[in-house]
């Protein structure tokens, strides 16, 4: 058996936009939804074996100006699954997290940016990320990063000091996703 947990979505601008009831359904859809279908669905689990499958980001790993509380709702979802999998060894039951970059869905509409936000060379598809992830779920991983390119900007995220990060951030979101908000 296996739970994805999938759903969410983003939202852009300086916090509080694009409003705050906006941010706060952010939270229960990315965080509270989670957590209770994986607390709903961990004693069926627990019984018949299988597994939990997060969708984080590449956003987790460092702060993100300009979507900060949908990149602070993906580190919740990255520590969580991480500490997850850990109670859960040997009980049968595997946490995965998964932390996918740009990718070729609607979220970045739903975000309030316009269709084609991000560059085709800079976005996975869907299915590429599918398939790496049910891969490390097979090799029994906690954590999978799928893509070179996702894989780097988690590395720098997670090794450089956090108001660098933060600062380059702010710099790249800022700039390039400005100029795709939608109207």
């Amino acid at each position: 058996m296996l739970l994805i947990n999938n759903s969410g979505f983003g939202a852009y601008g300086c916090f509080p936009e694009p409003n705050l009831t906006h941010q706060l359904e952010l939270l229960d859809v990315n965080i509270r939804a989670l957590v209770e279908l994986t607390g709903r669905l961990l004693p069926v689990l627990r019984k018949r074996g299988g597994a939990v499958m997060n969708i984080a980001s590449t956003a987790a790993f460092q702060p993100t100006p300009f979507m900060a509380t949908y990149g602070a709702s993906k580190a919740f979802v990255l520590h969580w699954t991480l500490a997850l999998a850990a109670e859960l060894r040997g009980s049968g039951v595997q946490a995965l997290a998964v932390c996918p970059g740009p990718t070729s869905t609607q979220f970045f509409r739903r975000a309030g940016l316009r269709q084609g936000a991000v560059e085709p060379g800079l976005s996975m598809k869907a299915e590429e990320v599918v398939e790496q992830s049910l891969r490390a779920l097979g090799a029994g991983r906690t954590l999978v990063v799928p893509g070179w390119k996702n894989k780097a900007i988690a590395a720098l995220g997670g090794t450089l000091p956090k108001r660098w990060v933060t600062r380059l951030a702010a710099k790249a979101i800022g700039r390039y996703r400005m100029a795709q908000v939608a109207s």
